[in-house]
Parts: structure tokens; sequence; C-alpha cells
């Protein structure tokens, strides 16, 4: 018969329980370690990364904007009057002076407005002339009567000294002398009054053939400026250079004010860049700069800075002080590069396909053997158009991958092949 044991029941229960303790302490441990376990480094072509070294020395710091050469000086011609354009006479493209015709137009209004200011000039011209002899004939009378009241007093005057002759001699009377000096004082006082209307009169004369004159110079001054407005329909350049742009075509009506043309003056160029709103702010005048037009470089120094950011952009002006190379014309398209700040003695290298100045940004640095890239963070100072500070994280002769590594960020290491 069987004996029963209950101690070995135990010791069986025991051992069961101890062994699956064990094994769930061993699970655990094995997913502990798993999970710190890092990922297989993922293996990456060599060839297809950006890989620059890190270098000290000085550093050029540069920003680089796309512009065009605009004219130094350019005339935009306006309409003076209303008109009609009868006839383009040059098209953009072509050489002008400053007597240029570049349209024709008309304004039968303007023209038989100048015509009556034309006549109403001639009728006042004579109405004056008229005026003229008129006053001098008065003129002449009064002073005829002048001349002969003077005539009168001098024979008044000669008849006084007669008489005092006479008279010193008892051969006339007191009351006779005394008639005769009378008569020449009356005479006297009547030749002085007569003077001084004679200068009355000339002075309302004067004053009459001013006024007159006034009148005339207005009119004057109206056919001019029917004249110049008739003049100014056939529209000129102004300016020597090169016409740049018509705005309107034959047959069309045009108001006062009405832009018909641009004329610039091609050996006066300058740059008009559009340098990006984040580097324009260490753009100042008179930095130096060059210019690109495809055809040749060109020194130059910034001019003007406008205040104002329009579309993430900031318009520069460069005033180009070298000689133009061929080919340089207004609205050419060109790239230009300002020199910011020279920094001696620094770290720098490449711009990396991300990151701004002055971030902390992972960059993965090749290994001695240069087949593997580990992940380091660096942080960034200054940078220019091709190159940047590096402020710490990595030191002179280190190589690191430039390229956009975002498809690696849950990676520590990649391997080169």
């Amino acid at each position: 018969m069987d004996i029963a044991r209950p101690e070995r029941a135990q010791q069986l229960r025991r051992r069961r329980l101890m062994w699956g303790g064990a094994a769930v302490l061993v699970l655990a441990v094995g997913s502990l370690a798993l999970a710190r376990l890092e990922p297989a480094a993922p293996s990456v072509e060599g060839g297809t990364l950006w890989i620059d070294t890190v270098r000290r020395g000085e550093m050029l710091r540069e920003v680089r904007g796309q512009g065009t050469l605009v004219p130094e000086r350019e005339q935009w011609i306006s309409a003076g009057n209303a008109g009609q354009v009868v006839q383009v006479v040059l098209r953009p493209g072509a050489i002008v002076t400053a007597d240029s015709v570049i349209l024709q137009m008309t304004n039968p209004e303007l023209a038989q407005q100048a015509q009556e200011a034309q006549s109403q000039v001639a009728t006042a011209e004579a109405d004056l002339r008229v005026l003229a002899a008129q006053l001098a004939s008065q003129l002449l009378n009064q002073e005829a009567e002048a001349a002969g009241l003077a005539a009168q007093l001098a024979e008044a005057r000669l008849q006084v000294e007669a008489n005092e002759r006479l008279h010193a001699e008892q051969l006339i009377p007191d009351l006779t002398l005394k008639i005769s000096k009378l008569q020449a004082d009356q005479l006297a006082r009547r030749q002085e009054l007569e003077v001084q209307r004679l200068a009355r009169l000339r002075e309302a004369n004067d004053a009459q053939v001013a006024g007159r004159r006034a009148q005339l110079d207005q009119l004057h001054t109206m056919y001019r400026l029917r004249t110049q407005q008739m003049s100014a329909l056939a529209v000129k350049a102004g300016i020597a250079g090169i016409l740049q742009e018509v705005a309107v075509e034959a047959g069309q009506r045009v108001n006062p004010g009405t832009i018909l043309a641009k004329v610039a003056q091609p050996d006066t160029l300058k740059a008009e860049l559009r340098i990006p709103e984040t580097q324009a702010k260490d753009v100042a005048f008179g930095q130096l700069a060059r210019i690109d037009t495809r055809n040749g470089v060109v020194e130059g120094k910034v001019s003007r800075i406008d205040p104002a950011a329009r579309q993430g952009t900031v318009a520069v002006d460069v005033t180009l002080v070298g000689a133009l190379p061929p080919g340089a014309r207004p609205d050419l398209s060109v790239d230009g590069t300002i020199e910011i700040e020279r920094l001696p003695d620094v770290l720098f290298m490449s711009r990396p396909a991300f990151g701004q100045p002055g971030e902390k940004v992972g960059l993965f640095r090749l290994n001695a053997d240069g087949d593997v890239a580990q992940r380091v963070t660096v942080e960034l100072g200054r940078a220019s158009t091709h190159t940047i500070e590096v402020k710490s994280g990595l030191d002179k002769g280190d190589k690191v991958i430039l390229s956009d590594t975002n498809e690696w960020d849950g990676f520590s290491k990649i391997r080169l092949r």
C-alpha cells in the first residue's frame, strides 16, 4: 500500500515556485537588457553625404542676394496736357539725345487756344501803340502850353526891367511899374503850376502805359504757355541715354500726368539687391560688395538700405565703383555678395543643411577611420553665406556630416560604407 508523504508535496511546490520566480526574474532582466540595447547603426553610402572639415583661421562673413542693375539716373516722361498720340516715333532700345522726339501728339483745342492767345497779344500790342500815341500827343500839347507861358513870363520880366529904368528916370508913374510886376508874378505862378501839371501828366501817362504793358505781359505769358504746351505735344527724351519704355500706343488718348515713356542713362548703373530679412540686420552703409553680372564681377559699396522689409527681403542699393563689364545694361539680373566682417582665428566650417546662428544642433562626427559617425551636440555661432562659426562641440580637423540627417534622428551613430 502507498504511504502518504506530505513533506514531499511541499518540497515539489516550493521547487515549482522557485523555478517560476527564477524564470520571471530572467525574463525581467532580459527585457531590461533588450530595452537598453541601442538599435543597430544604419549603413549609409559615404559618397552620397556632404562631409566637411572644421577649420581654424580667418572667417569672412558675407551675405548674398539677387537683384538687377538699375540706372543711377532715369527720367520718367509724363504728359503735360491732354492729347492724342498720333505717332510713336521711337521704340524701346533706341539711343536718344535730350531733343530726340519719342512721341507725336495732337490737341485741336490747345491749338485753338494758342491761336487765340497769339491774336490777343497782337491786339494788345496795337492798343498799346495807340494809347502811347494819344498820351504822347496830350503831353506835347501840355508841353507847348508850358512853353508859351514860359515865353510870356520872360517877356513880362523884360517889361518889368524896362519899367524899372523908366521909373527911375521918372518917366512912368508908380502904378505902371506895379502893374508890370504883378503881371510878371502871375505869369510866374501860372508857369510853376504848368510845370507841375506837366510832371503829373507824365506820371499819369507812365502809369497808364505800365498798366497796359502789364496786361500785355500777361497775354505774352499765356501765349508762351500755349506755345510750350503745343511744343510739348512733340514728346522729347529730355536726357541722353537709352529709351527703356514707351507706355502708350498710336491713337491712344492721354490725360495730364499720364506716364508716356522712360529714358535711362546706361553708363551710370547701380545694383539693387534683395537681401533676406534675417541677414539684412548686419548690412551697413559703405560695406564692400561684389556684383556678378555673369559676364564679369564688378566692385561696389552699399549706398542705401531700405528701412522696410517686403516679402521677407530688404532692398539694398550698391553703387558700382569699378568698370562695367561688357553687356551690362539696365534690368540685367545679377548676384551680389556683401562683405559684413572678417573674424580672425575662429573655428568654422561650411554651413550645414539645417541649423541657424546661435542654435545647438546634432551633427554626426566621423571617427579617425572614417567608417563610423557619432552624433555630437554642436553650438553654432555667427554665420556667413557659405560658412558658419563653431562655438563648441567640435575641434579643428574634425570631419562632420553636413547633409540633412533627419531620417537618422533615432540613431546616435551611423556606419559609412
